[in-house]
C-alpha cells in the first residue's frame, strides 16, 4: 500500500530514540519490575542460558538493582506476572487473551488432533488435578494418535497436548525448574476474577500496547503467531527519512521526546532484546545488521556463538561475544566486533559494562 503523500517525515534520528526510549533503554531507569513489563507487554521466556536466559537479561539491562530472585518472586510467589505461550506478561493482561484462549485451537491440525485425543486431555488435565506441579515428563503419554509431526514435535505428544490446552487457558506455567516448564491447572495460576475484554477490542488494545513498548514499527510486519510486530492502526502513519514503505508511530512517544530530551547510555543488550527482534527494522533505522550464531555452523558464524547487540545512546554499534564460563566463574570476552570504530569514549563506556555484566553474573572477567 502506497503512503499517503501528506504522511509526515521523521527523521532516523527521531525514530531512533522512539525505539530506545519506547523499550526503557534510555535514562532515566526504571526501578520497578511490574511497571517496567506492564510498559513492555511482554518479556520473552526464552531461557538459552550462554549468557543469561532472556528474561533475565532484558531486566538486568533495564531496572537498576534487579537480581532474578525479583522475577521468580513476580511469576511463583506474587503471581503478578504468568508465562503464557512463550512470554511472559502482566496477569491484569489476561483479560487480553482469554477471548482468544476460548475458541483455541483454531487451526485444524490442533483441533482435529485434540477431538482425537479426547480421552488424553481428560487424562492430564485429572493428573495435574491430583498430582500437579509437572513437567512434561512426568505427564504419561496415553494418546492413541501421535502429533502429526516428524521435525521438532515428534514424539512429545505430552508437550503438544500441554501446549494446546495453556493456549485454551486449562492449564498453565506454575514455574521452572532451570529451563523446563512445570505446569498445573490454569485456576491454581491465573488470578481469579480476570474477564475477559471481546477479542475485536483485545485486538486494538494488544496493537496499541505494542506500539507503545516498540515506539515505531513497520507496517506489515510479521513476528510470531503468538506475538506479531504488526500494529494494525494503532498510532499514526508517518515517514522516515531515506527509508522506503509505511510506518506507525506512537503519538505519545514524539510528544515525550520533545518534552524530555533524549539521554542515552550504553547497554549490552540479550538477543533476543525486543530493540533488534525485528531484523528489517534494526537494519532501517539502525543500520544494524544482526543474526545468532547458535543455529549456525561455527565456520559461518559472523560474530560468534551467542553475540550481544551493543547500544550506545540512540545507535547500535557492534556485538559482544562472550562467554560465561560458569564452570570455571569466568566471563571470557572473546571479541568485541565494532560496527563502527570506537574512540576512547566508547570504549571506556563499553568496557565498563563488560565489566557490569560480569558482576551480576557473578563471574571473574576473564
Amino acid at each position: 500500500m502506497a503512503v499517503p503523500r501528506d504522511t509526515e517525515t521523521i527523521s532516523r534520528d527521531e525514530a531512533r530514540r522512539i525505539a530506545v526510549r519506547a523499550q526503557l533503554l534510555d535514562e532515566p531507569r526504571p526501578t520497578d519490575l511490574l511497571d517496567s513489563v506492564r510498559h513492555l507487554t511482554l518479556l520473552q521466556a526464552d531461557m538459552t542460558a550462554a549468557i543469561a536466559p532472556a528474561p533475565d537479561h532484558m531486566l538486568w539491562s533495564r531496572i537498576d538493582g534487579y537480581e532474578p530472585d525479583d522475577l521468580i518472586t513476580a511469576l511463583e510467589v506474587e503471581r503478578v506476572l504468568v508465562e503464557l505461550e512463550g512470554m511472559i506478561r502482566p496477569a491484569g493482561d489476561l483479560r487480553l487473551y482469554l477471548d482468544r484462549m476460548r475458541a483455541s485451537p483454531q487451526g485444524a491440525k490442533a483441533r482435529d488432533w485434540l477431538e482425537d485425543n479426547a480421552e488424553f486431555r481428560g487424562d492430564v488435565l485429572a493428573l495435574l488435578a491430583d498430582e500437579a506441579p509437572l513437567t512434561a515428563k512426568e505427564v504419561p503419554d496415553t494418546s492413541v494418535i501421535d502429533w502429526p509431526s516428524s521435525g521438532w514435535n515428534a514424539n512429545r505428544n505430552a508437550t503438544m497436548m500441554l501446549e494446546i490446552l495453556e493456549r485454551r487457558g486449562e492449564v498453565a506455567v506454575s514455574s521452572r525448574r532451570g529451563a523446563t516448564r512445570v505446569w498445573d491447572l490454569a485456576e491454581r495460576v491465573h488470578p481469579a476474577g480476570i474477564e475477559a475484554l471481546p477479542e475485536a477490542e483485545a485486538l486494538a488494545e494488544r496493537n496499541r500496547r505494542r506500539l507503545r513498548s516498540l515506539g515505531v514499527m513497520r507496517v506489515g510486519a510479521y513476528g510470531s503467531p503468538g506475538e506479531p510486530l504488526d500494529v494494525g492502526d494503532a498510532g499514526e502513519d508517518v515517514r522516515i527519512e531515506g527509508i522506503r514503505g509505511r510506518w506507525r508511530v506512537d503519538p505519545s512517544a514524539r510528544a515525550s521526546l520533545a518534552e524530555h530530551p533524549f539521554a542515552g547510555r550504553t547497554v549490552l543488550l540479550s538477543p533476543f532484546d525486543r530493540l533488534v527482534q525485528d531484523r528489517k527494522r534494526a537494519e532501517a533505522i539502525f543500520g544494524f545488521e544482526f543474526a545468532l550464531g547458535i543455529y549456525t555452523p561455527a565456520p559461518k558464524r559472523r560474530w560468534g556463538y551467542f553475540p550481544l547487540p551493543i547500544l550506545h545512546g540512540d545507535r547500535l554499534v557492534g556485538k559482544l561475544d562472550a562467554t560465561a564460563d560458569r564452570a570455571a566463574g569466568r566471563f571470557v570476552v572473546n571479541a568485541i566486533h565494532e560496527d563502527e570504530p570506537f574512540d576512547g569514549a566508547l570504549a571506556a563506556a563499553v568496557d565498563a559494562e563488560i565489566d557490569a555484566l560480569a558482576e551480576w553474573l557473578e563471574l571473574e572477567r576473564g
